[in-house]
Parts: structure tokens; sequence; C-alpha cells
């Protein structure tokens, strides 16, 4: 929640007034420059323009523009928060219009660029990412494809303190990207390392690689920010409230963590220790100990029995949970057959045609999001051939490898040259058989439902799998715990 310092008031709200008198807010104030902020939305820079002003370039151009035309702030390079007196920084992150003209995040929020040698003689508490991003304007504009940034729509207002509870996540997120510097292996960092805060890639391929103070081998740019499935949870509170501006909230969704068990240990701990007492049993009698019904026999059985390990109570679906949404984080369930083998592929979401063809930058598309994402894997190993009578038998939290990325790019930009070529049928995808990690098949055999394509056609819907050699591959390389 926001503090009791930044509640509404009379003085307050007597200071909103026309963007065209000179700082017509208090620049103390958070509330005051949140209310001011109002008079943005629905307009675009254009309207607040000044003679002889020269638009800035580029993709952080926006947010330079928006201090200067509408908050009437000069840019400099000070490493403090936009708005210093208030401890807040300003944020302009945009969004896009999806299918039936829903909101949709476009991309995580890039915080602060990582410095490697500076970085390791930061605290978390002494951080530039902490002393400038506790408290934030989001500003929401809408992303229109060679469209002026000067003429860009602002939506939503957003007046973000991270609570106390994230704070606990990202710091240890932030610990976890320093950790990794510290070994020398700034060169590995991976999105999926964390939960919430990320340390996303930056530039484009072929850039200059950056000097890491533990290795000699350099690491590409990479900058701290939110993930895009935090910025969702926030992006989809500010639809549900069916306001276009927001302030002091916190998420109503379930949580399966307390504040308090943070406070001892980290999520991936908390999580491991509630497996650990289910290891090597059968899955009837973990589902009776933990009150799962499965006496129906749901093909999703041992997803229900993962489900009620970790939810404890606390939650019905843990994909819903607040911890999961705002990471990003997927559970899967495996079953291996007596002999080690694995028959299933696994199955990730369907493809979206057009997100595919308007997205040309791979960092910036769904399917890097999917895969660069962290997931939860449970493992059930059969003990009896062809009997059924599985037991837990592992559970570990996994990140796709660098080399496995470098893998899934291919696939994505042979995924979109169809998609882009019209070329959407069985024929043109990558197949299980051709032993390649991944492979493009509808979740059913008779799948009838359809999908627009680019070219305004309905086309079948295709997914994207995992191979379960590579599910097995995975499953090896995180061997029985």
């Amino acid at each position: 929640m926001i503090n009791k310092g930044l509640e509404m008031n009379q003085t307050n709200k007597q200071q909103i007034a026309n963007p065209i008198n000179k700082l017509s807010y208090d620049k103390t104030s958070a509330i005051s420059i949140f209310e001011y902020s109002k008079g943005l939305l629905g307009r675009s820079l254009r309207e607040f323009i000044k003679e002889n002003y020269s638009p800035k370039k580029g993709k952080g151009s926006i947010g330079q523009m928006v201090e200067n035309l509408y908050f009437l702030l000069e840019t400099n390079n000070n490493p403090e928060a936009d708005f210093s007196s208030a401890n807040m920084e300003l944020k302009c992150t945009p969004i896009k219009l999806g299918k039936n003209d829903t909101y949709l995040i476009k991309e995580r929020l890039v915080c602060n660029m990582i410095n490697y040698c500076e970085v390791v003689k930061e605290d978390f508490e002494q951080s530039h990412f902490y002393l400038k991003c506790q408290l934030m304007l989001l500003l929401f504009y809408l992303y229109k494809k060679n469209c002026n940034n000067l003429d860009l729509k602002f939506i939503f207002s957003v007046l973000w303190k991270l609570p106390e509870k994230d704070l606990l996540i990202i710091k240890h997120d932030y610990e976890t990207i320093l950790g990794k510097i510290k070994s020398g292996k700034a060169h590995l960092l991976s999105e999926g390392d964390t939960m919430y805060l990320g340390a996303c890639r930056k530039g484009q391929k072929g850039d200059s690689l950056m000097k890491q103070p533990f290795s000699e081998e350099g690491a590409p740019r990479r900058a701290f920010s939110l993930k895009m499935s935090y910025m969702r949870t926030i992006l989809q509170y500010v639809v549900n409230s069916g306001k276009n501006a927001v302030s002091n909230f916190e998420i109503p969704a379930e949580q399966i963590v307390s504040e308090e068990e943070l406070g001892k240990h980290n999520f991936d701990e908390i999580i491991l220790n509630r497996f650990k007492p289910y290891i090597g049993k059968n899955y009837q009698v973990i589902a009776k100990e933990k009150n799962a019904n499965i006496s129906n026999n749901p093909k999703n059985k041992f997803a229900i029995i993962a489900n009620a390990i970790i939810a404890t109570g606390k939650c019905s679906n843990i994909n819903r949970s607040e911890e999961f949404i705002k990471a990003g984080l997927t559970m899967k369930t495996i079953r291996i057959q007596h002999n080690g083998s694995i028959k299933e592929s696994m199955s990730f979401e369907n493809i979206d045609y057009m997100e595919v063809a308007e997205c040309d930058n791979w960092y910036e598309s769904r399917l890097y999001e999917l895969f660069s994402s962290r997931f939860i894997f449970v493992v059930f190993k059969e003990q009896t051939p062809n009997k059924g009578d599985y037991v837990l038998d592992n559970v570990f939290f996994w990140t796709m490898p660098r080399e496995d990325l470098e893998w899934a790019e291919t696939y994505w930009v042979h995924i979109r040259k169809n998609v882009l070529d019209n070329h959407i049928s069985e024929e043109y995808w990558w197949k299980s058989k051709d032993k390649k990690k991944f492979h493009v098949r509808p979740k059913a055999q008779k799948a009838t439902k359809l999908a627009l394509s680019p070219n305004g056609k309905w086309v079948k819907k295709f997914c994207y799998w995992f191979n379960n050699d590579y599910v097995k591959q995975i499953v090896n390389n995180n061997g029985s715990k």
C-alpha cells in the first residue's frame, strides 16, 4: 500500500490546473503530481508542444518529452528519481490493442541500465533501482506502429508503490542477478533466473559487449526491468477498476506465500520445502493427505495434486495466485515411465498469428517471454511397468539455457516467416521427428477451431510445443532430488 503520507488531501486537489501554467502542481507531493498527470490522459504531447522545441527521438524519448512538455522539467543525467523532491520516478510505458480492443502490455518496464563493474558494489537498499523505483508514476500510452511519438495518446496513469512483500521477492531477484555477476557469469544472465525483477537484454545482436568485473568474457548490455507478467497485473487491475487513473491499491489476488515466510526464506525455498515431505510417496496417497479430489481419475490429476501441495489450502489455482501471475511462473507436471521414457511432448499456448506478424524483434516477442520465463517442473515416476503406480520423484525450478534460447529464436524466425508467407499448415512447421527441441502442431488431434491470420483469412490453430526428448533432457539434467 502507498503510505499514509501519500493520502489525498484538499490542498492537492486545488493544485490541479491547466498544464500550460508553469508548475501547476506541487513537485514535493507525489499525490499532487499524480493528480496533475490526469490532465494528460486522452491527449497527446502535440497539444503541449512549444515554439522552437526540438522533439526527442529514439525509444526512450517519450518519457523525456513528457518531462519537458507536460511537467516542465529539464532533462538531465541526474541518477536520482525524476521527481526527486517527491522521491518518485516517472515511467512511460506502451500498451497495444489486442483482440476485441482489449489493452495488452507491449513490453517489460525498463528501470535502469546495469553497469556490471559498479552494481557489484551496491547492496539492494543502496542500489539505483531501489532508490529510484520504490515509488513510480506509470503513464501508459497506446502504441501505434509508424506513429510520431508526439501523436501517441496517453490512456492510464498509475501511482505505484512497490508493496513490501514484492520488495522482498525483488530483493532476492536483485541478489540472484548480483550473485551471477560476482561469479563471473554476467554473460549467462537470463530473465528466467528471477521472479519479478529481470535483467533484460538491451540493444541488438552484434552490439559491442560490456566489461564484467570477474571474467575476461564480455557480456551483453542488460537493464533491470519489471517483467511483462508483473506489468500485466498492474494494467489488468486498472482496466478492471473502470478508471483511467488509480493509486493506493493492492491487486486482489490469492497469495500462496506470506510476507512473514519471505522474511525467513526465499520463494524457491518455501515452495520446494512444501514438496519435501511427499517425495517418494504414491500420488494417490498424496492426494488423500492433501484432500485433492481425483476420484474421477481426471486427465490433469497430477497437476491437481501438485497444486494442492503448493497452495496448502491458500488458493484454488496456483496459476491465478499473485506470485505466479506477477512472475509469469509456469508449473508443468511430467510423467516418467518405468523404463525412463517420456511419452508426451509438452504443450504451451496457441500461436497468436497477428502478434507474430507484427513483432519483428525476438526479445519483444510473446514466445521469448514464454520461453525465457521460469518454470517449476513436478516429476512423477512409474514404479512398476505399465501399472501406473506413480510416485512424486522430483521437483525443480528451471530456466531455459542460453544456447536453447538461441535455438528457440531460430524456431520463432521459422514460424514468423511462414506466418508472413501465409504458410500456416502442417507441411511447413517443424515436427517432433525433426529432433529440433521444439515443434508446432495443434493441441488436439482433430482441432477444428480457427484463428485470424494476418492476411484476413481464418486458419487452423497451432500450438508451441517442447519435444518429448527435450523434456527428457531437462529432467535428466536435473536428476532426482
